[in-house]
């Protein structure tokens, strides 16, 4: 039951887009050499996507 308790919903789906923003990250890297793209892409799907996601969630579900 411990073991549920750390890997909620949320903390799945902060996880997942982590992953994501930092695969973002790689890609913008390798094509562009501007650093507002790699910081919009590391910051956007690893950071702003995930937070969203979850307020809209608790607020649907409250």
């Amino acid at each position: 039951m411990v073991r549920d308790a750390l890997l909620t919903t949320d903390t799945r789906i902060v996880l997942l887009f982590v992953c994501l923003g930092l695969t973002s990250w790689y890609l913008v890297r390798q094509v562009t050499t501007s650093s507002a793209a790699k910081l919009a892409a590391l910051l956007g799907v690893g950071v702003l996507v995930p937070t969203l996601i979850n307020e809209w969630r608790r607020r649907s579900a409250g």
